[in-house]
């Protein structure tokens, strides 16, 4: 299965990227079941976070950074929004936001590995 670790790296960054966009596109267009936050100064930021960060990893464009800045959002997600119900995310309902940052913290220590975008662009300028 190792032969397939940098289809499977890439498709997971893929799905997680595409999914993380979709929490943003909620917050800042209000689509997807979600409600537009703009009004909201917190909703707004974590909306662009999300959003813009969502897109870089699934594209594979400067993942590591982005991974990174996304890893720390749900970190301050997870501390603000549900831990103060509790310390363990069963309970407190904050699995995705802990899931979300580690997954994140992951892709930040793999960056834009496997298919991505980057990685089409270097090899165009390699020829």
């Amino acid at each position: 299965m190792r032969r397939f670790a940098d289809i499977a790296y890439s498709l997971m960054r893929v799905v997680v990227g595409f999914l993380f966009t979709c929490h943003g596109a909620q917050k800042l267009f209000g689509v997807l079941g979600g409600r537009q936050e703009l009004n909201d100064p917190q909703g707004l930021v974590a909306g662009i976070i999300e959003f813009g960060t969502g897109i870089a990893v699934a594209l594979g464009l400067f993942s590591a950074v982005a991974a990174f800045i996304a890893s720390g959002e749900m970190a301050v997600a997870y501390f603000k929004a549900h831990a103060t119900h509790g310390f363990w995310p069963i309970l407190n309902r904050g699995e995705l936001a802990v899931v979300y940052c580690f997954i994140f913290l992951y892709i930040s220590t793999q960056g834009d590995r496997g298919l991505s975008v980057r990685g089409l662009f270097q090899k165009r300028m390699a020829k």
